[in-house]
């Protein structure tokens, strides 16, 4: 029976972005991190599902272990994980001899070289890395290999192959398999769109959560025939697209939709910061805003840092068509892991993309975005991040993510360089996780575990949140970035409770303001509405 009308996306439809099957965050991207990763974590724990896939899945039915190096495939699938791991091994045999060739140069080099002359070290230079790095030191002679992460992207460790969409309906917000470790396989119900991220065919089909087309056309942009039409109608709605929300007022709404990603409106001109958008369940679930209540064009959308819960490609790619201008930080581009976010999102297929350094801007009508430092969060390693300062006529928001008040006087600086900042946005998971656990696939050896516990990748306690809020002398707060919506949790595992430390840290924050006579001292959660 053929189907007639106009379809549009229903609203618990989620597209997903894989690479190898694997849920795509900015590590997954770039050549030499996405080859660290998949040897010394994915294969790794792949390897260990395939030895005893019993005591896997009956660790991922604890919460506890959350977030940790399980695979959460039933038993009856294991052969289909060994398959894949051997097919990592052969079809990706490139990759993985780049994986074990990075640590064991960097190592080699941090041997043998002492302060002399390195142009002798390019002829030691294996070759799978030749013509990709620059040997360099840092001024108490410590060598660095610097990778040149443009040339990487056109090499063929760069697998646009290998990407692909995941299109399923959304039952639940928990009823996603872990972020991190467990491999996406093939389901009876749902859409494997084999098509690079690039690619400008996919606008086609996210514009499709507002603006109907018929069924014909919508086979057409995922190359499908009528008889996949059971797979591809449940995904879809002929309710009519609701009608894009406008806010062309004077004054600023601001909108909070989860975790970072909060939505400034003004004048007409509309700032995404840290897009992550949940859909809405067919089961149904707490109430949000969600794609539905975006505006028809997306002005500005700014990225704080690389973290999976900050640059967020299901998203992004998602309002990519909507979004003229993405605004991204500076690298250092000393370090592999410190990828550019401004060569990703081209890889993405973003047109648009601004890099900021320290108080460097981007203007609109009567307002603009400075990019502000951000210290901490990143365990002490050298990577690309930056907070925002959204001014609008003489009022400003500083969005500072997860940006730990490690130096006060900093916050002094850029209040004598910007000007007072009235609102503050400040994430406080103040506990973090140690650096390995982020960053563990990337270090060519181990730290000391004294080490490795004290540095973590963590945010602002309590002290150090008065500290900042006193020195830009600000009068409104609220503290988001705690990953408690549950359409979350499959990717961050925090499960905070009232008695988790970041929740005291930040209840201790929000009592201290509303004594001080803020305007406002909140911690938004699942959605947020308010006119500053």
């Amino acid at each position: 029976m053929r189907e007639n009308g106009a379809y549009r996306l229903a609203d618990f439809t989620a597209i997903e972005p894989l690479v190898n099957r694997r849920a795509v965050w900015s590590d997954l991207i770039s050549p030499v991190p996405y080859s660290l990763h998949m040897v010394h974590y994915q294969m790794k724990v792949l390897e260990s599902y395939v030895s005893d896939p019993e005591m896997h899945v009956e660790v991922c039915g604890d919460p506890n272990f959350s977030g940790g190096p399980f695979v959460n495939v039933p038993i009856e699938r294991a052969h289909e994980v060994e398959q894949m791991l051997q097919e990592m091994k052969t079809k990706q045999a490139g990759n993985v001899r780049l994986a074990h060739v990075v640590p064991e140069f960097c190592n080699y080099i941090n041997e043998q070289a002492k302060g002399q002359s390195l142009e002798l070290f390019y002829a030691q230079i294996p070759d799978e890395l030749r013509g990709f790095v620059e040997l360099l030191y840092d001024y108490y002679s410590n060598p660095v290999v610097r990778y040149v992460e443009g040339l990487l992207y056109e090499s063929s460790y760069y697998r646009k192959d290998l990407q692909s969409l995941r299109i399923f309906v959304q039952r639940n917000d928990n009823s996603r398999p872990p972020f991190l470790s467990t491999p996406r396989l093939p389901e009876s119900t749902q859409i494997e769109w084999n098509l690079p991220f690039a690619d400008r065919e996919s606008d086609e089909f996210f514009k499709l959560e507002s603006a109907s087309q018929p069924l014909d056309r919508i086979r057409d942009i995922l190359k499908l025939t009528p008889d996949q039409d059971h797979l591809l109608l449940p995904m879809l709605t002929k309710d009519p697209p609701a009608s894009p929300p406008k806010w062309d007022g004077t004054q600023m709404r601001v909108r909070y939709f989860g975790h970072a990603c909060v939505l400034v409106e003004c004048k007409g001109t509309s700032i995404l910061t840290d897009p992550w958008i949940g859909v809405t369940p067919k089961a149904g679930g707490v109430e949000r805003f969600s794609y539905q209540d975006l505006p028809e064009k997306i002005d500005f959308a700014i990225i704080t840092h690389a973290h999976h819960d900050h640059f967020v490609p299901e998203t992004l790619l998602r309002l990519r068509h909507k979004i003229e201008c993405l605004v991204v930080p500076q690298t250092f581009n000393l370090f592999y892991a410190d990828t550019s976010l401004r060569l990703m999102a081209k890889k993405l297929g973003f047109k648009h993309v601004i890099e900021l350094g320290t108080l460097e801007s981007v203007s609109f009508p009567d307002g603009e975005i400075v990019a502000i430092p951000f210290f901490g969060e990143h365990a002490d390693l050298a990577h690309g991040k930056a907070g925002y300062v959204v001014r609008v006529g003489q009022q400003r928001i500083l969005f500072a993510a997860d940006s730990n008040c490690l130096d006060a006087r900093m916050y002094e600086h850029v209040r004598n360089a910007v000007g007072k900042i009235d609102t503050v946005f400040l994430g406080m998971e103040c506990v973090g996780a140690p650096l390995s656990w982020m960053y563990g696939t990337f270090l060519p050896k181990k730290v000391e575990r004294s080490h490795d516990q004290s540095r973590r990748t963590k945010g602002c306690d309590s002290a150090a949140a008065l500290n900042l809020l006193e020195s830009v002398g600000s009068k409104r707060l609220f503290i988001y970035a705690m990953g408690q919506e549950p359409w979350l949790q499959y990717s961050m595992g925090l499960g905070l409770a009232a008695d988790s430390p970041q929740i005291r840290e930040s209840d201790r924050v929000l009592a201290t303001a509303r004594d001080k006579g803020f305007v406002e001292a909140r911690r938004p959660f699942v959605k947020m509405e308010t006119i500053l």
